[in-house]
C-alpha cells in the first residue's frame, strides 16, 4: 500500500484549495433551474466571430504543429502594436515577450524566475486567489498588504513601504483588481514607483483586466519612467476578448527576465496552443471593436447594479475596473461565508465571500456583473427579498 502522505511534497500539502471553488461546487450540485451565478469571473460573451473564424481557418489549413517556444512571430509583432496603440508600451517583440497559456501560467513563469526561497512577494489583498500559493510553491513567502475599503481598496505608497523588508524580492500589482474592481491611477503608481526606485523590487503587473476601465483609460506602471526596467507585464485575451477557454495570455518585461522565464516555459510547456495563437492574431489586430462594444455593455451592467446594491440599503464604493462588485454586508450581521451561502440555499443566487480573496474581504462579497441583465435584475430582486427576510429574522 502507497503512503501517499509520505510520497507528496509538503510543500504542495501546504497550499489551500481555492476557496471560489466551493461556491461553484454548490451551485452545480444545486437541484434548480433558476439558480444564477454571479460567481464566475467569465465574460458572458462569445468569442467575436472573426477570431473563431480565423481559429476555423487555422485548422482547415492544416497549421496545427509547434510553434516557437516564445510564440508566432506574427502574433508577438500584433501584440507588441497592440500595446503601443492602446496603452503606449513598447516593447521587442522579438526579445521582451512570451506567448503563455493564459495570464496565469505568465504570473507563474514570473515569480519562478525570480523568487527563490526565502524570499518574500508583497501581494495587495483582496486579490485574486493564484498568487499567494504560487509564490509558496516556488519557496517564497508571501507578505499579504490589506487594502482599504476607504481608499477604494488601492494600493498606498505608505502601505507598501511598511511592508518591505531588506527579503522583499518581488512586488504584485494586480490591477484593475478582481475581486473589488479596484484600479490605480497614474498619481498612485507614481507614488509607488517613488517607494521603489532605490531598491531592487521587481514589479509583477497582472493587467488581465485593463481594457476593462471605466471612466477613464488604463494607466501601466510600466508607463513611468525608470518603471519599465524593472516591471513585467502579464495580460492576456481571456477577459478582453471573450476567450477564456482558448487558454491565450502573454508577458513582457526587460530582455535579461524573459530569457530566464522562457526556460522555464520551454521546459514545462514547449508552446502554447497553435490554434488559439492564430486566432488571438485576428483578435489583437482587428478586435478593437469588439472591445469597446463589450465594454460599453460591461459599464451599463456596472452602473445598474451598483445602483440596485445602493438601493437595497448595501455600502458598495464604485468600482472603476473589471466586471465586479464587492459590496459591504456587515450590516446583515452575517459573516461573508454566511452570508454566500444563505443567499444561495434560500435564493438560488451564488456569489463569493470576500475571504476566498484573502485578508479584508472579511464582511464584503464579490458579485460579478458579466451576466445579462436580466439575471442581474432578478438576482436584485431576490437580494431585497433576501435582506427584508433577514431583518424580520433578527
Amino acid at each position: 500500500m502507497i503512503d501517499y502522505d509520505s510520497a507528496l511534497s509538503p510543500r504542495i500539502k501546504g497550499v489551500a484549495p481555492s476557496g471560489i471553488r466551493k461556491f461553484f461546487d454548490l451551485l452545480e450540485n444545486m437541484d434548480h433551474d433558476d439558480a444564477i451565478s454571479l460567481g464566475v469571473g467569465e465574460p458572458d460573451f462569445v468569442t467575436p466571430w472573426h477570431i473563431r473564424d480565423a481559429g476555423v481557418y487555422a485548422l482547415e489549413k492544416g497549421f496545427t504543429k509547434y510553434t516557437s517556444n516564445a510564440g508566432l512571430a506574427e502574433l508577438r509583432r500584433e501584440i507588441a502594436k497592440y500595446l503601443n496603440r492602446r496603452f503606449g508600451l513598447q516593447y521587442d517583440p522579438m526579445k521582451q515577450m512570451i506567448v503563455t497559456v493564459g495570464g496565469s501560467e505568465g504570473i507563474d513563469i514570473a515569480v519562478r524566475a525570480i523568487v527563490s526561497e526565502g524570499d518574500e512577494v508583497i501581494i495587495p489583498v483582496p486579490s485574486f486567489v493564484c498568487y499567494g500559493p504560487i509564490v509558496q510553491l516556488a519557496g517564497g513567502v508571501p507578505v499579504f498588504v490589506e487594502t482599504k475599503a476607504e481608499n477604494e481598496f488601492r494600493l498606498t505608497a505608505e502601505e507598501l513601504k511598511a511592508a518591505i523588508t531588506p527579503r522583499t524580492k518581488l512586488l504584485v500589482l494586480p490591477f484593475p483588481n478582481n475581486p473589488t474592481g479596484a484600479i490605480m491611477e497614474r498619481k498612485d503608481l507614481e507614488a509607488i514607483a517613488e517607494v521603489l526606485k532605490d531598491t531592487n523590487i521587481i514589479v509583477l503587473s497582472d493587467e488581465i483586466y485593463a481594457e476593462l476601465t471605466y471612466g477613464g483609460h488604463h494607466v501601466s506602471i510600466a508607463n513611468l519612467p525608470e518603471m519599465v526596467e524593472r516591471t513585467i507585464v502579464v495580460n492576456g485575451f481571456s477577459k478582453s476578448y471573450a476567450m477564456t477557454g482558448w487558454r491565450m495570455g502573454y508577458v513582457c518585461g526587460p530582455q535579461p527576465l524573459i530569457k530566464q522565464m522562457l526556460k522555464i516555459h520551454q521546459y514545462a510547456i514547449m508552446c502554447a496552443p497553435t490554434t488559439s495563437q492564430y486566432a488571438a492574431v485576428e483578435a489583437v489586430r482587428d478586435g478593437d471593436q469588439d472591445i469597446a462594444n463589450m465594454c460599453r455593455d460591461y459599464d451599463y451592467r456596472r452602473r445598474f447594479l451598483l445602483d440596485k446594491l445602493r438601493g437595497a440599503g448595501l455600502e458598495c464604493f464604485e468600482p472603476r475596473g473589471a466586471f465586479y462588485m464587492f459590496p459591504c454586508i456587515r450590516s446583515t450581521g452575517l459573516s461573508s461565508a454566511e452570508f454566500c451561502e444563505r443567499f444561495l440555499v434560500e435564493q438560488h443566487v451564488a456569489a463569493i465571500p470576500g475571504t476566498a480573496f484573502g485578508a479584508g474581504g472579511e464582511g464584503f462579497v464579490r458579485m460579478c456583473y458579466a451576466s445579462s441583465l436580466a439575471n442581474l435584475a432578478e438576482a436584485m430582486e431576490r437580494l431585497e427579498r433576501f435582506l427584508k427576510g433577514l431583518g424580520k429574522r433578527q
